[in-house]
């Protein structure tokens, strides 16, 4: 299943995240820094989205309280509940 995610407080405007039995199947990320947004997406991409949550949950970007990392923790979350949701 597939999620789009509106951030917030980052440069990135939207998230789309891709899951299917608890693997990240594919992350795209609109806007931001183009070249760390494609990085993490490629890295989470294949991993159990709970093991990807846990490692970028709670990255903060500079002075701000979150960053794409965080937000993108937040959108796989989302889509892991969704998931669980279709499967009851």
């Amino acid at each position: 299943m597939t999620i789009q995610y509106k951030t917030k407080g980052v440069c990135s405007q939207q998230m789309n995240v891709k899951i299917e039995d608890g693997v990240v199947q594919k992350v795209e990320i609109v806007g931001g820094c183009h070249g760390n947004s494609q990085g993490v997406a490629r890295l989470v991409e294949g991993m159990r989205a709970e093991d990807a949550i846990q490692k970028i949950q709670g990255i903060r970007c500079g002075y701000k309280a979150t960053s794409c990392p965080d937000q993108l923790s937040k959108a796989l979350q989302i889509a892991l509940a969704e998931e669980a949701k279709r499967k009851q």
